[in-house]
């Protein structure tokens, strides 16, 4: 229905009839009110008028551009044989060109016969009024132009649809495609890595059988390289004993024979001279008697020289015949002994003189030995500790006599105090002894053939290199360029308080590095870095000099007997002086190789990185020197260079592998602790499984925290590892305790009112083990 009125068609075009009314004014129509009438006309010039203002020309075409998209899920199998769901999105541009009315317009011939009749038929009505047959005429044609256009906008919105669906269809079919191709492809590399996989397995199973087998027959070899070895350990302490035994036995023969020099004289007559004197009428008894025998064996000795009367040690076995010769004068009558007529009675059940006289000979015998027994010297083997009651014994005098002879020495003691090795050994040379010392008898000395690494190849090791010097003269800074990581701010203040050990890869091989402090407080550690290293890296800053713990760590060095490369830090500041850094330098007696000596002296920078290649340099060529050698397939040993105790993994050590492979499970023995390695860390808190020669690592499970410095070895048995660690810290117990009884408060308290007091300033260092 078409609108007659401004107010119908701004309703129709869903516009308000003051915008329409100024629309119509522009396009050249006048109209006043919205209730005024609205013609074709009116509505064709202001659709051209509106066409015009818009850019849009009679003959133009009109051209809409429709863009798509589509998203799909397409899902592909990776290299890996996992499923992965890719998103495809798939745009489309598609333009359509609105085309002329005037030139796309069918023609009208078979809508105008019909036209025709139908206003020939009408004509006679319509005669009288042409504005009302022009009015009809517009409207058909607008009628016609209408519907043609819907006719064309459904024709191409039906393309469109078909259009769109086609390529949907085409879409999915590709997707559909891709997705079957991908499914080839995932399932063939599913099989080709089955394959891989089945064939990997297969060689490392003949791998590990081919181990399997080389390390069965290493173990047969070493079991049997044991079992000869203990054969002929045995048969060496078979040896030994029977040795010994035979010394004893022979020192156990000479003894007597001394005693015996003294009843040499004895007469091989004995007899002769007793009958002479009988009748002489001399009454004594006589020497034939078999009970008297050993009573007189000794006292003929006396007249052998022509009646000179001789004087010996046995002089109370003399007196104790002449007792019994008084004794025998009393028998009536019996001037042939009376033993011999059977007086039983006086005789004793020896035959001899009675009772007394037995004991008068016995204590002439002892008084003999006795005297003998103190002319000969004991060899005591002294061990490390040992109380006083043991070392009586071990002199066979009373413990009463050694404790008088330390109170001599001053020191008031019990018999069942410890003494410490010194002191006993001066006891026993005090007793008139031999001192000797003893060889240690503990378990430990069957840790020996299990740690000596027998018929073990020796393969080349990295180098351990320690870094000394002075306080903040740029030790852990020259480290941290080289490892490419920060650890000076990790400790306390800016300064080691740790030995921190790391092992770095270089273009020439592994350099494994330890950082020891440089304050003064950390004297011990520095040692205890310089005796576990092969060479020492001396960091001295070219603006400092040499300060008092460069001249400390030159001592350790040289005291270590290890080469030294000096590393001249800070030589990229401008008042950096490397002459007076050498000058100093030759005068604690390291000479650079350019003076003829054999220090090798590098101006290094741990900023700007100078020098730092020529540094590894020097320190892989001093290693080549040295020839470093070290078996890898056996038992590890090594040394602990650090231990703490961790509030959530408990005792942890820092530990350096020098010979040998640790391995996790691997039952270690440190200094007074044992434990088995349940874990085990690298330096950047990795986990590592096994740790070579020169490979420092941090280990759990040890059951206490072992002391800095301590040696560390692998054993095989758990329960031998208990057993010598309860045995070293029983005797670490005994030794401290002797040697708190070496230094007496006593003499503490009369230095002090002697007035020789010093006052020293110290420096305590509460480390885990505390400061002793």
């Amino acid at each position: 229905m078409s609108s007659n009125t401004v107010a119908e068609f701004a309703s129709e075009l869903k516009k308000t009839p003051e915008v329409l009314l100024d629309q119509l004014k522009s396009a050249g129509v006048v109209k006043a009110a919205p209730s005024d009438a609205l013609t074709e006309s009116d509505k064709q010039k202001l659709l051209a008028h509106l066409q015009a203002s818009h850019g849009v020309a009679q003959g133009d075409r009109k051209k809409i551009t429709l863009v798509t998209k589509s998203t799909s899920e397409i899902k592909q199998a990776d290299a890996s044989g996992k499923a992965r769901t890719i998103q495809v999105e798939v745009r489309k541009k598609r333009t359509f060109v609105k085309r002329d009315e005037s030139a796309d317009a069918p023609a009208p011939e078979p809508v105008a016969p019909v036209e025709s009749q139908e206003v020939e038929s009408a004509a006679p009505a319509q005669d009288n009024n042409p504005e009302l047959v022009r009015r009809e005429e517009e409207a058909r044609r607008q009628a016609e132009l209408i519907s043609r256009q819907e006719e064309e906008l459904a024709e191409k919105r039906r393309e469109r649809e078909a259009r769109e669906q086609r390529e949907r269809e085409a879409a999915e079919r590709a997707a559909a495609y891709a997705a079957q191709e991908a499914g080839k492809k995932a399932q063939a590399s599913a099989v080709k890595q089955e394959a891989t996989r089945e064939q990997a397995a297969e060689a490392a199973a003949r791998v590990a059988a081919q181990a399997e087998a080389r390390e069965k027959a290493e173990a047969e070899s070493r079991a049997r390289a044991a079992e000869e070895s203990a054969r002929a350990t045995d048969l060496e302490e078979r040896r030994r004993k029977a040795l010994e035994e035979a010394a004893a036995i022979r020192s156990m023969m000479s003894a007597p024979a001394k005693v015996l020099v003294a009843k040499k004289p004895e007469e091989p007559k004995p007899a002769a001279r007793p009958a002479a004197e009988a009748k002489k009428g001399t009454l004594h008894k006589p020497a034939t008697v078999p009970g008297a025998t050993p009573r007189t064996a000794g006292a003929p000795a006396a007249p052998a020289g022509g009646g000179k009367e001789v004087k010996s040690a046995k002089l109370s076995s003399s007196w104790a015949g002449d007792a019994a010769k008084k004794k025998e004068i009393k028998t009536r009558g019996d001037t042939g002994g009376g033993a011999a007529r059977g007086s039983a009675w006086r005789a004793g059940p020896k035959g001899g003189g009675g009772r007394r006289g037995n004991d008068r000979d016995r204590g002439g015998n002892h008084q003999s030995h006795a005297s003998t027994a103190e002319a000969r010297i004991i060899e005591v083997h002294v061990p490390e500790t040992i109380t006083v009651a043991e070392l009586a014994h071990k002199m066979a005098i009373k413990a009463s006599e050694v404790i008088k002879a330390l109170m001599k020495m001053g020191q008031m003691v019990t018999m069942n105090q410890p003494l410490d090795q010194d002191t006993a050994m001066i006891v026993v040379e005090e007793m008139g002894h031999k001192a000797v010392v003893a060889a240690l008898d503990d378990p430990e000395a069957f840790t020996q053939d299990e740690t000596e690494h027998k018929n073990v190849e020796l393969l080349p090791r990295a180098p351990v290199v320690t870094v000394m010097g002075h306080v903040d003269h740029g030790k852990t800074s020259l480290l941290d360029y080289i490892r490419r990581t920060k650890v000076a701010s990790g400790e306390a203040g800016g300064i080691t308080q740790h030995i921190g050990a790391y092992h770095v890869e270089t273009p020439r091989g592994m350099v494994s590095f330890l950082d020891t402090p440089g304050h003064e407080a950390f004297t011990a550690m520095r040692a205890r870095g310089a005796q576990a290293t092969d060479i020492v890296i001396l960091v001295v800053a070219a603006d400092d000099g040499v300060m008092p713990q460069t001249k400390e760590a030159i001592k350790h060095a040289k005291a270590a007997g290890v080469p030294i490369v000096v590393a001249i830090t800070k030589s990229d500041k401008p008042d950096a002086n490397p002459d007076r850094v050498k000058q100093e330098l030759v005068v604690e007696e390291v000479v650079p190789e350019e003076y003829g000596g054999e220090s090798p002296f590098v101006p290094v920078s741990s900023k700007t990185g100078m020098g730092i290649d020529e540094l590894l340099e020097q320190v892989l060529l001093q290693a080549e020197v040295l020839e470093l050698k070290a078996p890898v397939d056996a038992l590890a040993k090594g040394l602990v260079i650090e231990a703490q105790l961790d509030k959530g993994r408990g005792p942890v050590a820092t530990v350096l592998v020098q010979s040998g492979t640790l391995k996790v499970g691997d039952v270690v023995l440190a200094g007074q602790t044992f434990g088995r390695v349940r874990a085990m860390l690298d330096e950047n808190g990795k986990v590592a499984k096994t740790a070579g020669p020169s490979i420092p690592v941090e280990i759990q499970g040890l059951t206490e925290v072992p002391q800095a410095g301590d040696e560390f070895m692998v054993l095989t048995d758990e329960r031998r590892a208990r057993e010598i660690a309860t045995y070293r810290a029983g005797k670490f117990r005994n030794t401290k305790l002797a040697k708190q009884q070496a230094a007496k408060l006593e003499n503490m308290f009369s230095d002090m009112t002697a007035g020789e007091v010093k006052m020293l300033p110290i420096i305590v260092k509460a480390d885990v083990q505390g400061s002793q």
